[in-house]
């Protein structure tokens, strides 16, 4: 009998290489490290103080808005109320205009109403982050005076977070 030999060299070679096929491939490995840093940050945020509508100015008007805080965990701050923009306005004595007439208020940091909540290089108000918005609430007075002229008073009071 004779046997084709050709067909079984090229059978026999392929029977040689396939383990070869599918031994894993060598690898080899590195490591590298993964960095970041943190640093001290804080965002601040406020809602209006609004009075409201009123007449004659006889007694104390009260009103309170919030100043939301967010810091990195153990960054300690302090945040400041400034007099407003209002022209002759101080951090002692905050006015509100309309149309050139002016009205007396006031910012304070407690319920009573006895501390002036005083501007960033002054301010005693303050806390250290948790990583969590902090809400303060900012408690405003419009004292007794004499009333002004009717309109609408406004004066934009700037919040600064020191840290």
């Amino acid at each position: 009998m004779n046997f084709p030999l050709r067909p079984f060299v090229r059978l026999f070679a392929i029977a040689l290489l396939l383990p070869a096929a599918l031994a894993p491939a060598a690898t080899k490995t590195a490591k590298f490290n993964v960095t970041a840093t943190v640093q001290n940050d804080c965002t601040v945020a406020a809602t209006d103080l609004a009075f409201g509508t009123m007449g004659l100015l006889a007694s104390n008007v009260d009103s309170t808005s919030t100043i939301t805080i967010t810091c990195t965990p153990t960054t300690a701050y302090t945040v400041g109320l400034d007099a407003g923009n209002v022209t002759g306005s101080t951090v002692d004595d905050r006015l509100m205009a309309s149309s050139g007439t002016t009205m007396r208020y006031q910012i304070y940091s407690d319920t009573a109403r006895t501390q002036v909540w005083r501007d960033a290089t002054d301010s005693t108000v303050g806390g250290t982050g948790s990583g969590l918005a902090q809400t303060m609430t900012v408690y405003g007075r419009i004292p007794p005076q004499t009333t002004p002229a009717v309109g609408s008073y406004l004066a934009q009071v700037t919040a600064t977070i020191t840290y």
